[in-house]
């Protein structure tokens, strides 16, 4: 769909290096408001390193970060802390806390973050935030007891609890079936949907970038090569991106 320009994220020349290992070579993109913008690259190009970049969990070496209008890497630590109150990080491990149960971890960040809300507003967020990734009856059970479908849904569902304007999401298909995978794709569009988000979608896979992504970035050797839709990013004549897209949805689509 189109999307019109505002701006929610705005990065430009973005470095980062670790020792010899340059990762990140003047990356610039913006993200609009309500947006879907994907980050497609093959594992280690750096994808996950831009999106911990961008929530201040690691430092650029050069270039500028601007996240709803605050420039991250000037942030103290108590404006970061408001600042990731607002941006929603879905971990590609949905980073559950195993002692706790589904209802237990939807409301620990509530009761870090949101300390003036009453027990029955509490209550009314979690049923909410479940009911949003279509897992109403879950809040009594335990991690170990869901899927990795299910896992990342509740995933989602504790980012989703803070009601947060921008959403990162980190593979968020990463190990789970097509069938399941599609449902993810699915998940993450009625969120934009229902909540108007922004969101990064980091992936190396081609499905989850063509349903989901507005507009999708496709990284090579550090740098976003191109930028457009996903049907724009894959009419270049490049053999890295023709190959990386033949090598998905042809070699591995025949085996």
């Amino acid at each position: 769909m189109s999307v019109p320009a505002d701006p929610v994220i705005r990065v430009r020349d973005l470095e980062k290096a670790f020792g010899d290992n340059v990762v990140l070579r003047g990356v610039t993109f913006d993200v609009n408001r309500a947006e879907n913008f994907v980050v497609l690259g093959r594992s280690g190009t750096g994808k996950s390193v831009l999106i911990r970049i961008l929530v201040g969990l690691l430092p650029p070496d050069a270039g500028e970060v601007e996240v709803l209008g605050c420039r991250v890497p000037e942030l103290r630590q108590p404006e970061l802390d408001a600042l990731r109150v607002r941006v929603g990080f879905s971990f590609q491990s949905s980073a559950l806390y195993d002692s706790m149960d589904v209802g237990q971890n939807l409301e620990f960040p509530l009761r870090m973050n949101s300390r003036d809300l009453t027990e029955a507003e509490v209550r009314e967020r979690v049923t909410e935030a479940l009911e949003a990734v279509g897992l109403p009856d879950m809040e009594d059970r335990m991690p170990s007891e869901l899927s990795g479908g299910q896992r990342k849904r509740i995933g989602v569902a504790r980012t989703l609890i803070l009601r947060p304007e921008i959403m990162l999401y980190d593979e968020p298909t990463a190990g789970l079936d097509p069938i399941t995978s599609a449902e993810i794709n699915d998940l993450i569009n009625q969120v934009q949907q229902k909540y108007h988000t922004s969101s990064i979608i980091i992936t190396h896979d081609l499905t989850c970038a063509k349903t989901t992504g507005d507009r999708v970035g496709m990284l090579l050797d550090g740098r976003l090569h191109s930028v457009g839709s996903f049907d724009e990013v894959f009419a270049s004549d490049d053999p890295r991106v023709q190959g990386f897209y033949h090598y998905t949805f042809v070699q591995q689509g025949t085996t």
